[in-house]
């Protein structure tokens, strides 16, 4: 089968996220199938940038060949990066010679955050005779609408709500990485029989293998845990929607018992969290380590902690690859979130209190490090086996392509 996977922020091992489109290509190229990843050259969440020429360039990442468009750059959310958008579902219409260029799919999955690359995409569905596939990563213009307070009568968001509801009456099929947004789909007009639920996902093959670890942080972690402490664990972004600073207000709290958390990773809101926790001694901040390291790093915690802002958008469901890379490493977790599934729950992998708390943040901590090795123990491979059994990009791919074609 011949795949066209549209994603304007696609990245790879190579570029840095966004990962899905990556794993799921490449499972599919293993099991025997051509696929073609169209993506913008520019996009803000990549580490590192594609090298591109004229209107549009080729390059193949381990067996999965690459069209990237040529797109401006922008800072930050604005009138630049509408522009960006635009620009490549353009190039992708404008520049359909070059994206079907000795490939003609069988299956065409349009799956950048926003809706309106489903125009282009079902134009190259109508010209191929291709299955359409919409996969929804967020609820656009939900998102905009519920948390930035813009008007459901603005432009940006009329034209959005006219793709959405585009994509759901034309796509064969509509996958959502959300397990509880079919309701609101088919108020939208989606007919129920087009829904699968395919989540984000992790490789496990690749945690396995990778058993690097950053040594200066391991060293710290392994001193501490052998002084009495119990260690926790916060590692990814640290902005304002992760909710750091009820954490920090959590350690304060604790600042008389034997519970240490560490920090990790970078973000616009890191000074401010810093100073927020000067002259604690139980919180300490560790920059960005590499991925291949994340692995064996967080397997030295006691315990490993998510949150995030109350959000009314999370009742349709979270699916963070951050609380899959947690679960991998089998660790307890406790989870502050407020959402309409809770993975963590239903593994057994940890316990969940609302978010915003840093009360119930501290007795969560506490309570997780009142039990024995032993109950920790299980609750990080209860978790470890349901993302295994649940979340494997190989379990994954076959899934997609069993609901979808």
């Amino acid at each position: 089968m011949n795949i066209l996977y549209i994603n304007h922020y696609a990245g790879s091992l190579k570029y840095g996220m966004e990962y899905r489109p990556f794993y799921l290509s490449r499972e599919w190229v293993r099991a025997g199938h051509n696929v073609r990843i169209v993506a913008a050259s520019y996009s803000h969440v990549r580490s590192k940038q594609p090298a591109i020429t004229g209107m549009s360039s080729n390059e193949n990442i381990e067996g999965v060949e690459y069209v990237w468009l040529k797109t401006p750059t922008y800072g930050t959310n604005g009138v630049k990066r509408f522009l960006n958008m635009l620009v490549f579902c353009w190039r992708l219409y404008s520049q359909r010679k070059s994206v079907l260029k000795n490939f003609k799919p069988d299956l065409i999955i349009a799956s950048s955050t926003y809706p309106m690359d489903i125009f282009p995409a079902k134009a190259l569905a109508r010209k191929t005779g291709a299955k359409l596939i919409y996969e929804v990563h967020d609820l656009w213009p939900l998102s905009p609408i519920e948390l930035g307070g813009m008007s459901p009568k603005h432009p940006f968001i009329r034209l959005v709500q006219y793709a959405e509801d585009y994509a759901y009456r034309v796509s064969d099929h509509v996958v959502s990485l959300l397990p509880k947004a079919k309701e609101y789909m088919l108020s939208r007009g989606m007919p129920s029989e087009k829904f699968a639920y395919i989540p984000n996902g992790i490789l496990f093959e690749e945690w396995e293998s990778q058993t690097d670890y950053n040594r200066d942080l391991v060293h710290k972690v392994r001193d501490l845990r052998a002084r009495g402490y119990f260690v926790v664990a916060y590692a990814g972004a640290h902005g304002l929607a992760n909710s750091l600073i009820d954490l920090i207000e959590a350690a304060r709290l604790l600042r008389d018992k034997k519970i240490y958390i560490i920090l990790i990773g970078d973000g616009l809101e890191k000074k401010a969290l810093e100073q927020a926790a000067k002259g604690l001694e139980n919180v300490f901040f560790q920059g960005s380590i590499p991925k291949d390291q994340i692995p064996a790093t967080l397997k030295e915690f006691n315990a490993l902690y998510i949150g995030l802002k109350d959000n009314p958008l999370f009742r349709f469901g979270i699916s963070p690859n951050k609380l899959l890379d947690y679960m991998a490493a089998g660790r307890p977790i406790l989870k502050a979130i407020n959402s309409g599934n809770d993975p963590v729950q239903e593994a057994s992998a940890g316990f969940t209190v609302p978010p915003e708390n840093p009360r119930l943040i501290a007795d969560g901590l506490l309570k997780l490090a009142s039990l024995s090795p032993g109950e920790l123990d299980q609750m990080g491979q209860n978790g470890r086996k349901w993302v295994k059994e649940n979340h494997d990009f190989t379990i994954l791919a076959d899934r997609f392509l069993q609901d979808c074609t």
